[in-house]
């Protein structure tokens, strides 16, 4: 048996002197695509349902007597008379369905739902689900969702062994709700735009507001447009313009956006995202990193020949440490592709980067937020 252990056991960080920061990367991108409109949001529906069709992988009735409730109330709803039988056949679950509702969507068209099991189903592949009514937070039906589930994972057991990939106790219905009610909306009759930044910056506010004003003085000779703040910026309907042409118009205005630095951490997966903006002054790091290695190896001794003895088994133990890395580096990061270059060419895994990375921030050096997940 062998045990790894990996101890971080030097990471050094001077700061050194602030260096000049370049410019920030322009980029570019089209207003439909940074923001949304507050009157076109999404509503979210939900329902209760059952699905039918699984080969022995559904709920067990003992377990959980409300999907036998509910089948019993839809048979009676169907006609059929359940009265002194019981069933124990598992294929059958009780689901949760969610869905969105797009904006402006209208009776006769579908919608993707997701069903998650409720009860103790194992597996939801191969099942169809029963006509299901979604409902609003306002209580109204708005969907009905009915057909075959997909389920992305899977699962396989045997007598002594089971293996199982993804997720078998939740799949999707493609197209599988029906929309039969649509939400009352008054898009025509509303005198401003308010666009919604999906990343709240004052900078880019200001900037699509301006966007707006040149394309409206040009368009209908006056500014129409006014940042209220870094989410909303809110755009007056001009009284000769068809408020459907004009956000059609707005949404495909390009704007030069802009975001605050940041370094996103992920110590579980290893995963390190770093912005474009992310600057780091001169620092001069060090990291090493100490492995120990415990190997056990046992050995069984066996008595002599007819000596009535007893098999013992002995314990052997080997433990080696190597400590490798601690050369010192110097990281300076005027721009993302420099930054990234430098913690590269010091040759630590990303577990080293993240400490490293910390480090830099303890001393000062990283001009960003850390965000640590």
């Amino acid at each position: 048996m062998k045990l790894f252990f990996r101890i971080v056991t030097f990471v050094a960080v001077v700061a050194m002197s602030l260096a000049e920061v370049a410019p920030a990367w322009a980029l570019t991108s089209r207003i439909k695509d940074i923001a949304s409109l507050q009157a076109g949001r999404d509503n979210q529906l939900i329902g209760y349902g059952l699905i039918v069709g699984l080969q022995g992988t559904g709920d067990g009735f003992r377990s959980s007597p409300f999907t036998e409730q509910s089948m019993r109330a839809m048979l009676q709803n169907l006609g059929i008379s359940t009265q002194g039988g019981q069933s124990n056949a598992k294929n059958t679950a009780a689901v949760m369905v969610t869905a969105n509702l797009p904006p402006f969507a209208s009776p006769g068209s579908r919608l993707d739902v997701t069903v998650s099991s409720l009860g103790d189903a194992t597996s939801l592949r191969g099942g169809t689900l029963v006509m299901t009514s979604l409902s609003g937070a306002d209580g109204q039906i708005y969907a009905v969702a009915q057909g075959s589930v997909i389920v992305s994972g899977f699962q396989a057991q045997g007598q002594a062994a089971t293996v199982t990939e993804g997720v078998t106790t939740a799949g999707r219905v493609p197209g599988g709700a029906i929309i039969e009610r649509e939400l009352p909306s008054h898009f025509k009759d509303s005198v401003n735009l308010v666009l919604q930044l999906r990343n709240p910056d004052f900078s880019t506010a200001i900037r699509i507001a301006d966007i707006v004003n040149g394309y409206a003085s040009a368009r209908f000779g006056g500014p129409v447009a006014e940042a209220k703040d870094s989410q909303e910026v809110v755009i007056q309907k001009p009284r000769t313009a068809d408020l459907t042409r004009l956000m059609a118009d707005v949404e495909n205005l390009i704007v030069e956006t802009d975001t605050p630095a940041k370094v996103v951490i992920n110590e579980r997966t290893g995963t390190i995202v770093i912005g474009s903006d992310v600057r780091v002054s001169p620092v001069a790091v060090s990291y090493g990193t100490l492995t120990v290695q415990v190997t056990e190896t046992p050995q069984i001794i066996q008595p002599e020949p007819f000596s009535r003895g007893r098999t013992a088994v002995q314990p052997q133990t080997d433990i080696a440490a190597e400590q490798t890395g601690g050369r010192v580096a110097i990281i300076d990061g005027p721009d993302l592709r420099t930054l990234v270059a430098g913690l590269n060419n010091i040759g630590v895994k990303p577990d080293g980067i993240i400490a490293i990375l910390q480090g830099i921030k303890s001393a000062g050096a990283l001009q960003a937020e850390l965000v640590l997940q």
